[in-house]
């Protein structure tokens, strides 16, 4: 892989990547250690350990913070609740699984589902207004969805959905509605009754971060999904989920992120990065800003760096270096998406010395005209400006490269691609999946 020695001092992007790592930490935790056994959690992978679990973490948080250990074993469990100063420790030989029966993920909590806020089935693992919060440990978190639980709702045959389960489109039009009509978030009831997945682990407005270490297993939707959080650290995690929507990491709306030494086998994006959707989001109105993206792999499935689609309220300086993509199940590279509905804009994008074995489609791809295109109420500007490439190697030709699909007078600018390699091998198939 090629290293370009100059591009530190040209321009204003790497130094700015270099302060962002500078600023986010993992968060420090008090030197106490509760385990989740000693409240009468059962590691036999039968008994539900729910109230244990939610029992260590209240004896965490009422002495001021601390490590909630779960030891070697199976632990079945529904929502876990996470709070100040606590860390969520799954040591090696550990697996928490969630029972993925809907009942349990209710009352219902403030989350954002595509980019829109609701009150929807809780994440498997949230956080709301916390700080110094995190998840680490070298086991397992698996949801447990497949194609009986949680995937058939996505409406997709391949994932279970058949006659007589509601799809999510269709619910996610009633929710679309509800925004229209300017329905408050906490008004915008859409479980139960409704079938929008939970994602698996949501920080909603936290700040200081970390998850790091874990595996993580059959997610119904999203895995790590921090929304409005500053300070975030995602490192050494290994997601290996392949249903419908399995995004591995999305922030949204978020300040400063850090996603390092990451492998991602995933059923959608692995990692996508967000800034709400269509009115919710002017709403809102908070970019998603300041992310690193160093030393990852990703293998699978549509776009290892993807931007968008949930655009609207704009990303800014994003750096992405030092990764290997690539495999016969991935498609692109750098994707940034979004259309008219939903505008948006995208700044100072940088990707230096990314190994890239193998693409399906385009290493670098720009779509406006995603999902409805340039139709929806009220067309808004956006755009993308600033997106340098340095120091890459490309085998296993992509179909093309770059690729744009825009609408009239919005456009890609100044894309500039230097000092970079390509081979392109002979291909033993087609790439225009």
């Amino acid at each position: 892989m090629m290293q370009v020695d100059e591009w530190a001092d040209d321009g204003p992007g790497w130094h700015r990547a270099d302060a962002i790592v500078r600023r986010v930490h993992a968060p420090t935790f008090p030197a106490r250690d509760v385990f989740v056994d000693d409240h009468g959690a059962v590691a036999d992978g039968a008994t539900d350990c729910s109230e244990a679990i939610a029992a260590a973490i209240d004896t965490a948080r009422r002495a001021g913070g601390g490590r909630v250990i779960f030891s070697a074993g199976t632990y079945r469990t529904g929502p876990i609740r996470l709070f100040s100063h606590i860390n969520l420790h799954v040591a090696a030989e550990a697996t928490v699984q969630f029972i993925p029966e809907p009942e349990r993920y209710l009352p219902p909590v403030l989350t954002r589902w595509q980019g829109v806020e609701m009150m929807g089935y809780a994440p498997l693992i949230n956080a709301h207004d916390a700080e110094n919060v995190a998840i680490t440990g070298a086991g397992t978190l698996d949801g447990g969805a497949d194609n009986e639980h949680w995937w058939p709702w996505s409406g997709f045959e391949a994932y279970g959905w058949h006659a007589g389960i509601t799809a999510q489109a269709d619910d996610w039009e009633h929710l679309v509605e509800l925004v229209r009509r300017e329905v408050p978030p906490t008004e915008r009831v859409m479980a139960p009754g409704r079938n929008l997945r939970p994602n698996f682990i949501e920080f909603y407005r936290c700040e200081r971060v970390w998850v790091q270490g874990v595996r993580i297993l059959r997610s119904p939707m999203w895995e790590i999904h921090p929304v409005l959080c500053t300070g975030v650290l995602v490192e050494d995690v290994h997601i290996d989920t392949h249903g419908p929507n399995n995004d591995g990491v999305d922030p949204e709306c978020c300040t400063d992120v850090v996603i390092r030494r990451c492998r991602f086998d995933v059923g959608d994006d692995a990692i996508a990065i967000k800034a709400g959707r269509e009115d919710d989001a002017e709403r809102v109105g908070v970019p998603c800003r300041n992310v690193v993206v160093e030393d990852c792999t990703m293998t699978m499935k549509y776009g290892a760096f993807t931007i968008g689609s949930e655009l609207t309220s704009g990303v800014q300086d994003v750096y992405v270096r030092n990764c290997t993509i690539g495999g016969p199940s991935l498609w692109y590279g750098l994707y940034i998406k979004t259309n008219a509905a939903r505008g948006g804009y995208v700044e100072n994008v940088y990707v230096d010395n990314v190994d890239v074995s193998e693409l399906r489609r385009e290493l670098l791809s720009c779509n406006f005209l995603r999902g409805r295109g340039w139709t929806g109420h009220g067309p808004r500007p956006y755009g993308t400006s600033g997106s340098p490439t340095s120091g890459s190697v490309g085998r296993g030709a992509p179909s093309t490269w770059p690729a744009s699909r825009t609408v009239p007078s919005r456009t890609c600018r100044s894309p500039r691609v230097r000092s970079s390699r390509w081979q392109s091998p002979t291909r033993s198939r087609t790439s225009s999946a």
